[in-house]
């Protein structure tokens, strides 16, 4: 049996993007927002995708116009994450590229990097007060699921629920 292949982006069955997870079915909303809560890029994901494989393409996907002439920023001053994002590669990605970042190190991960004594490396810079800036994705999230088709996801396919989405950002 060949199962129809839906849209690009598409995630679970036939681009409905949805996918099973602890609580059934459901879909990941991964973003990036900025200091006042507004979205700046989105991406929809299955419920059973992990968080930090979306981390590049929705780094990819952030453009900030500019107020005079000239192309859109693509590159953030700093990130702020949580511990999903701790990884050897998005912490090399995101040095690769010039960006400040704020992800509290992995217990297993500083054991481990304990464990190897002097050739375990440095531990990663993590400032608290930073960090504590990371709630306005959270925030931003709640913002958009005031809205009340976003928040029931009643569109079936994922694109179209990308494009509810994306104009609930565009009110907020």
């Amino acid at each position: 049996m060949v199962e129809p292949v839906g849209p690009p982006g598409g995630g679970g069955a036939a681009g409905e993007g949805l996918g099973r997870s602890r609580g059934g079915f459901s879909t990941k909303l991964h973003l990036s927002a900025d200091g006042s809560c507004r979205p700046l890029s989105l991406v929809v994901t299955p419920g059973q995708r992990a968080d930090c494989t979306q981390f590049e393409p929705v780094m990819e996907k952030i453009r900030v116009p500019r107020t005079g002439p000239g192309r859109p920023r693509r590159r953030p001053d700093s990130v702020s994450a949580d511990k999903a994002y701790s990884s050897r590669t998005i912490r090399a990605y995101l040095r690769r590229r010039g960006i400040r970042h704020v992800i509290p190190e992995k217990k297993d991960h500083k054991n481990a990097r304990l464990r190897r004594g002097s050739r375990g490396g440095r531990p990663p810079g993590f400032d608290r007060e930073r960090h504590k800036k990371r709630n306005t994705v959270e925030r931003a999230i709640n913002k958009l699921k005031g809205f009340r088709a976003v928040a029931g996801r009643y569109d079936k396919r994922d694109y179209v629920f990308l494009g509810t989405v994306t104009v609930a950002s565009l009110v907020i």
